[in-house]
């Protein structure tokens, strides 16, 4: 196949020849209107096995005779920003289909993407297809869209956002998208009918928390102007609302264009695009933070029984991998058609040519984790099986049977207790209730469950020491949270091989947030050996070394 990429050096156009280069069946054309950046862009692919072909070609120009110049068999438009084309936006379209070729776009504006409907005669026609918004917006919040509802009879709300890592990368026309449409009017669907909503001045907080994965902080997501407020609705024309977003990082820049928008949306600026290159700027210097990034997708509804449904698809990607996500559907897409499955003739946005098994196959050889929650569980339900989603049955049978509580369970054993050698160390301990050092000390646990909240008594010797453990909530969703005295600690809950592992993510103490590197340091987890229930809880800091070490097991007595 001979590939045309438009913009083919640029952000979104370089992620998706990185992705396609190991494909011998490929020549890529890599295009744009500087042959010079195309030629080190192609000198750089050095282990590729794809043929890769630098070229000029601009969009603006006679976009007919350049197509017969270069002869491709598909042409990937991955230039933009598409929200501001104006006359002739569709000029490209139109010549592949005038010289029958098919065509496919990382579009993220709604308008542009719905237009090319317009082509659905020509496209077929002439033979090809001709897909638009081929990236997460609108292709993959379709899929898994159909995933989470697949056994629904209604489908009441859709809302979904993407969280870049900070050190993704965000290219020039992406901010030129954002500055173009923030504070501006978007139509979108909400209560049932046709409304208007304007980006960046709505907002709402999600965690993003694959079941056995450390979730995301929780995260700001503000409105977006993509696909999917139009196509998802006619997808699913009875659905009440339709809400997507991002949820840029850090907060404090996120938090600044939220205000910048408000100005746009009370008419005291026009628009953002004259700020766009000081956007660019900002965006792609000042980052911190974690390398991962995110995706949500939350779908609520009815079942057959007319039971209300909310079900959430959670996405995360660590490192580098996350920023390729948007240019996978295209990769996906192209590796069918090589291999035969090449899309039906017609012009139309790309929301039903992948299905949610064509995207996890990509991720299989990346780290991107995957996983889904049932948003509406009872309280009857055991604190850790809601927390842990379908992580649960992976753990050891003897973990499970200890955290499959209703009411009431009494446990015994025996276990090792180490205090640290300072008094510093022994100070902080006996503040926070912790058992004096002891050998082969009996333990007893009891376990009570109620309102969804558990409270753990335990004993060694003739030393009590308490905890209460609730689900989270807010910034501390999907995280179990244990108070201990005055301080309250969220944790996330992670299967690794055979045991449950507890990772710190925040603090706090009388509900004020604290800073996770002041936070102590803890290695705690819970196994099977022998067929018994095994703890090990370890609590250090940095100013005072090990704090407490205690290590041992339990059996069920009632």
């Amino acid at each position: 196949m001979k590939l045309l990429v438009i913009g083919g050096y640029g952000t979104f156009g370089g992620r998706l020849v990185e992705l396609l280069k190991d494909e011998p069946r490929l020549e890529i054309i890599v295009a744009g209107r500087s042959v010079p950046r195309s030629a080190a862009f192609c000198a750089a692919c050095q282990d590729a096995k794809a043929l890769l072909v630098p070229a000029t070609f601009d969009r603006d120009g006679d976009a007919s005779e350049q197509l017969r110049a270069l002869a491709p068999d598909l042409l990937v438009d991955a230039s933009g920003p598409f929200q501001a084309y104006g006359e002739g936006r569709y000029r490209v379209i139109e010549a592949c289909i005038a010289q029958g070729v098919h065509y496919l776009d990382l579009a993220d504006g709604s308008d542009f993407v719905a237009g090319v409907r317009a082509f659905e005669t020509a496209a077929q026609a002439a033979g090809v297809y001709v897909l638009s918004g081929v990236s997460s917006f609108p292709v993959l919040t379709a899929a898994v869209v159909r995933h989470l509802s697949i056994d629904m009879s209604r489908i009441t709300s859709i809302r979904g956002g993407i969280a870049p890592s900070p050190f993704a990368g965000v290219g020039e026309n992406v901010v030129r998208a954002i500055a173009g449409y923030a504070g501006q009017p978007v139509a979108l669907r909400r209560n049932g009918r046709r409304s208007i909503g304007y980006p960046f001045t709505e907002n709402l907080r999600f965690t993003i928390a694959p079941p056995n994965q450390i979730p995301l902080k929780s995260t700001l997501f503000s409105l977006v102007d993509v696909p999917d407020l139009r196509a998802l609705a006619e997808l699913w024309p009875e659905t009440e609302e339709i809400w997507m977003g991002a949820g840029p990082v850090p907060e404090v820049l996120h938090r600044a264009l939220i205000a910048l928008a408000w100005l746009v949306r009370w008419r005291l600026l026009p628009s953002l695009s004259p700020l766009a290159g000081l956007m660019f700027f900002v965006m792609n210097r000042l980052r911190w933070g974690q390398h991962r990034g995110g995706m949500f997708v939350v779908v609520g509804g009815t079942d057959k029984n007319e039971q209300t449904v909310k079900r959430s698809w959670h996405l995360l990607a660590e490192g580098d991998d996350g920023p390729f996500i948007p240019s996978m559907a295209i990769e996906a897409i192209i590796r069918k058609a090589l291999d035969g499955h090449q899309p039906a003739p017609g012009a139309r946005p790309a929301v039903n040519d992948l299905e949610l098994a064509d995207y996890e196959a990509l991720f299989a050889n990346r780290t991107i984790h995957i996983g889904t929650r049932n948003d509406i569980v009872g309280n009857s339900t055991a604190l850790f099986m809601r927390l842990l989603g379908n992580a649960w049955q992976k753990l050891p049978t003897a973990v499970r049977q200890m955290h499959t509580l209703s009411s009431e369970r009494l446990t015994e054993g025996r276990c090792t207790i180490e205090r640290g050698p300072s008094l510093l160390s022994n100070w902080v301990a006996s503040l926070c209730g912790f058992p004096k050092a002891a050998d082969h000390l009996p333990v007893s646990v009891c376990f009570q469950a109620e309102n969804g909240d558990e409270r753990w008594t335990r004993k060694f010797g003739d030393e009590v020491f308490l905890s209460t453990l609730r689900p989270g909530f807010g910034r501390s969703e999907h995280l179990l949270c244990e108070r201990i005295g005055l301080f309250n600690f969220a944790q996330a809950l992670v299967v690794v091989g055979d045991r449950l592992q507890f990772v710190l993510r925040r603090w706090t103490i009388f509900g004020i947030p604290l800073p996770l590197w002041l936070a102590p340091r803890s290695n705690s987890y819970e196994t099977e050996e022998d067929g018994r229930f095994r703890f090990h809880v370890e609590i250090s800091h940095p100013l005072t070394g090990l704090i407490v070490r205690y290590r041992g097991w339990l059996v069920v007595t009632a």
